[in-house]
């Protein structure tokens, strides 16, 4: 049974359980709720709750222990010989269930059967026959041992699968039942509904604190094992990229700085961009443009930002970039030849600047209307002209919460991937001209991890590197920026 329908099942019986426990407390209290300790509601809310909760924590469990236990009981039929001869144990498991999902595909088209598809004595040779008329190829690469390991994690997935609709139905079933049997007229409900919700509550909060933990582990530890193979000296202060891993490295330069060149570049020609447009487009919406014309400018403005940045990437390759080679490149408008092909600094940057700009027209706008109407009309009281009270009062007081949306958007520009990568081009270089082709940070962590390299390769490795370097200085950027927005909202409430 998939995981959907358990959940739909057990939905179902918490809304069963809900009508029920209802019910059951109308009736211990002889129809008069005033003879109950909680709401009717409560006490069905509390069957319900039970029916659901713990189920679904223990299918959570479940979901996460399985493929652990089935991994490790299939990995040790594994071949020890071909692990150390150079094959990664990650891609021999991959292989396995990938086998392992072609049965399943091919039981169900029927050209195999059930029994054929457990018995891991069955010819090799047979098998792959009976797979092809299924649709299903093995690759070279999958010997017997693999179509036996898959057989077994296949049927270990089977029977684990069995076990936890039967566990987790039954746990919810126990749920309701148990919660319903507890209703008496004292029973406080109410409070170990509250209590419940705080507990869901808090779990929520846990587990969002919680990815943050994992993430930034992930990247310290692949960060270190990375540091293991490369000197760090090399890695912050190289001003060449160029890797080689062939030979776990070898003479690969591995520096960051023309990366973090090409990032700081790129974002600061975009916040050039749209840094202007956007405080004058939040300017007028939030102080001079009438009820009509804001209610339509201020929703197109934020079209922008619900474009997705493949598309802006699309704009920048085929329109943008030709754009300026018509005008910078050799025999352009201007007669001069800066720029010798469509991916540039500039095309990604002027891309990015309008992607950027309702991050800022839209931030500004809100803090321009929170400054006090007092300050607005204290200045115009004074005999200063609507303009004036605009440059020398609102602005100035509006200020520092402009600030800190701009490094908010600056934060946005240094994590953009997709219009870099299509761009910008990908030349790893330190260049004052911003119209040769330069790759950022983020780029350089798509281009190593695409492909089919193992987790622990330095290829990969070196990714964690980028991310967690990329990580501090955003992170930087958006505490700075917290910071400012604080101490703004600190002056007027």
């Amino acid at each position: 049974m998939s995981n959907t329908l358990i959940l739909l099942i057990i939905f179902g019986l918490g809304v069963i359980g809900f009508i029920v426990g209802r019910s059951r407390a109308m009736a211990v209290a002889d129809g008069d709720r005033r003879n109950l300790h909680s709401l009717p509601v409560y006490y069905a809310a509390n069957v319900g709750l039970n029916a659901i909760v713990p189920a679904c924590i223990v299918l959570f469990i479940w979901l996460i222990a399985q493929p652990f236990f089935i991994n490790n009981s299939v990995s040790g039929m594994i071949d020890q010989d071909r692990i150390a001869q150079g094959s990664s144990l990650s891609l021999v498991m991959s292989d396995v269930r990938r086998v392992a999902e072609g049965l399943d595909v091919a039981v169900a088209e029927g050209a195999m059967s059930a029994e054929m598809a457990s018995d891991i004595s069955t010819e090799f040779s047979n098998v792959r026959e009976r797979l092809a008329e299924g649709g299903v190829a093995l690759g070279s690469g999958v010997t017997s041992e693999t179509l036996q390991a898959a057989q077994s994690y296949r049927a270990m997935a089977l029977t684990g699968n069995w076990l936890k609709t039967i566990i987790v139905l039954l746990v919810s079933v126990a749920g309701l039942a148990m919660s319903w049997r507890l209703i008496t007229r004292d029973y406080r409900a109410r409070n170990i509904v509250e209590k419940g919700i705080m507990l869901v509550l808090i779990g929520a909060a846990t587990i969002a604190i919680l990815t943050t933990v994992g993430i930034i582990l992930s990247l310290i530890f692949n960060t270190y094992e990375f540091f293991k193979l490369y000197s760090a000296w090399d890695f912050f202060f190289g001003t060449n990229w160029a890797p080689s891993f062939s030979g776990r490295g070898g003479s690969s330069e591995l520096g960051i700085l023309p990366l973090l060149w090409g990032t700081l570049y790129i974002s600061v020609i975009a916040l050039l961009v749209a840094v202007p447009i956007g405080l004058f487009a939040a300017i007028y919406l939030s102080e001079y443009a009438s009820k009509s014309v804001r209610s339509i400018a201020k929703p197109m403005l934020e079209v922008l930002a619900g474009i997705p940045t493949i598309v802006y990437g699309l704009f920048a390759l085929l329109t943008v970039g030709p754009l300026l080679v018509e005008v910078f490149g050799d025999g352009g408008a201007l007669g001069v030849n800066w720029m010798s092909g469509g991916t540039a600094v500039m095309t990604a940057g002027l891309v990015m600047g309008m992607m950027l700009i309702p991050f800022v027209s839209s931030l500004s706008d809100d803090i321009i209307n929170a400054v006090p109407q007092a300050m607005r009309d204290g200045s115009l009281g004074l005999g200063a002209t609507h303009s004036d009270t605009v440059r020398q009062v609102i602005i100035p007081a509006a200020l520092p919460g402009s600030v800190g949306a701009i490094l908010l958007a600056a934060s946005r520009a240094i994590g953009e991937t997709m219009i870099v990568v299509l761009g910008a081009g990908a030349a790893a270089r330190l260049s004052l001209n911003p119209f040769d082709a330069m790759t950022t940070v983020t780029a350089k962590i798509v281009s190593q991890l695409t492909g089919d390299s193992d987790c622990s390769s330095p290829v990969a490795l070196a990714a964690f590197a980028l991310g967690i370097s990329l990580f501090v200085v955003t992170l930087g950027l958006n505490i700075f920026a917290l910071y400012i927005v604080r101490k703004y909202r600190e002056q007027y409430e």
